[in-house]
């Protein structure tokens, strides 16, 4: 990008990747808003202190370098002439929960009494985390191996961590009312996020779209409403993005059952064909990479801790909570409150030969309630942890504005909503990420 006009006032935004994730991911975001916006004003930094492995270290970690890199360009950009008087922050994947925490850290260092925070967007993040929300034991092996396998990213991801001191996950430490991490997002004054439907495998529907529900796992019971505007159809509406349909009078015939099977097959059958054939050869190559990626990212974590760089990342380390006693308080009235209520299974429990100890379920995931489901929604509401559930209301507070994308021609969707690569396979993606570079504030 070319340097910024002497004395000219700048709105920085910040992009942010996601897991395993490097700079060139978020090219076609970057180049999107340099299209739709005048260079001179708007200078994109795209986070570099997180790419590829190191992303494991961790969303606090990750967070301390990008929030380093956003207060040395903002020092560049001075020194050139130009003012930062605005900024928005874009994540991708895990990069969204990254991009959280530094918003945490920049509203603390009192960056944004000086910046007005404009645009915060999300693309497939797993705000809620990526936990399997089943029950039983299959989901519990897999939740625990999911978490091991990414070190200490991983076990953020799937809330299997104790932040610090505060017994509590780091995802639900962000998600507090009274976090400096929602008071910095809270501040923000356009906050959207786009979620994949179906096929993302990364980051499931329920966590990137912050919801109790996941309406399209029978895309043959509703009717999708899209957005209109668009050349393409795939943003849907976000006020009332999909409704169940009618149930109809008569019953599909024979023919019709068959017809719809084979449909089906036909579509997956190449998919799972290639996946059995590569999964002996690749699930052992991956497993070894992650002992070994483990072992450098907490090398890398303790020389992040020492300070190696030199670069005072220790001043970061401040306290998550304003007030963190009336904090203590709250939490502990929440639980003992909650601990007295009655939980119904959603979806029904696994049969008794399959079923877990109490203590292994109620660290997997307590049955939601009825009075959880606050949305009036048709749809059933998934097992997920009281903290999910938490989190879901916490962050609904922020308003964010919603949209579900209906990506159908490339089943790799987690890649196609932000057109990680440039071809021909991601045009929806390309929908996608027009629509929000149109509706970014300048």
């Amino acid at each position: 990008m070319d340097s910024p006009n002497p004395s000219s006032t700048i709105h920085l935004c910040v992009l942010v990747h996601g897991l395993w994730g490097n700079p060139v991911h978020l090219n076609h975001l970057r180049d999107a808003l340099q299209a739709q916006h005048p260079q001179d004003r708007l200078h994109i930094l795209v986070a570099k202190s997180n790419a590829d492995y190191n992303t494991y270290d961790g969303i606090e970690v990750g967070g301390e370098r990008v929030t380093h890199e956003v207060e040395q360009t903002i020092r560049e950009l001075e020194k050139e002439g130009a003012k930062v008087q605005k900024i928005s922050v874009t994540g991708y994947s895990l990069g969204g929960l990254v991009a959280r925490y530094a918003i945490g850290l920049l509203y603390k260092s009192g960056v944004f009494d000086k910046v007005e925070p404009v645009n915060f967007a999300t693309f497939a993040t797993p705000h809620l985390g990526v936990r399997t929300p089943k029950l039983g034991y299959r989901a519990y092996i897999w939740n625990i191996m999911g978490s091991k396998t990414l070190s200490t990213s991983g076990e953020q991801m799937f809330t299997f961590d104790t932040f610090r001191d505060t017994g509590r996950p780091l995802l639900s430490i962000m998600a507090d009312r009274q976090s400096i991490f929602m008071k910095g997002l809270r501040m923000f004054k356009n906050k959207s996020l786009y979620a994949n439907t179906i096929n993302d495998r990364s980051v499931p529907y329920y966590t990137a779209f912050i919801s109790r529900t996941d309406p399209y796992v029978d895309l043959e019971k509703v009717d999708l409403h899209y957005q209109r505007g668009q050349e393409d159809p795939v943003v849907l509406e976000p006020t009332l993005p999909v409704t169940l349909k009618k149930p109809r009078t008569e019953q599909l015939t024979t023919y019709e059952r068959l017809s719809v099977l084979t449909q089906q097959t036909k579509t997956t059958l190449p998919f799972y064909a290639l996946l059995f054939t590569l999964l002996p050869i690749a699930l052992p190559a991956f497993l070894v990479n992650s002992v070994y990626q483990t072992y450098r990212s907490v090398q890398r974590v303790k020389l992040h801790e020492s300070d190696h760089a030199g670069i005072g990342l220790g001043r970061y380390r401040i306290p998550l909570f304003e007030e963190a006693q009336h904090v203590q308080d709250r939490v502990y009235e929440e639980l003992a409150e909650r601990s007295r209520e009655e939980y119904l299974p959603t979806p029904p429990p696994e049969p008794a030969s399959s079923a877990i100890s109490s203590s292994s379920a109620s660290d997997t995931a307590k049955l939601s309630r009825t009075e959880t489901a606050k949305e009036d929604s048709p749809f059933p509401v998934l097992a997920l942890t009281e903290e999910q559930f938490e989190m879901i209301d916490n962050l609904d507070s922020l308003d964010f504005t919603k949209f579900p994308v209906h990506i159908q021609r490339h089943r790799h969707t987690h890649a196609a909503i932000v057109v990680r690569m440039q071809k021909d396979a991601f045009a929806e993606g390309r929908v996608v990420v027009r629509h929000w570079a149109q509706r970014f504030e300048i």
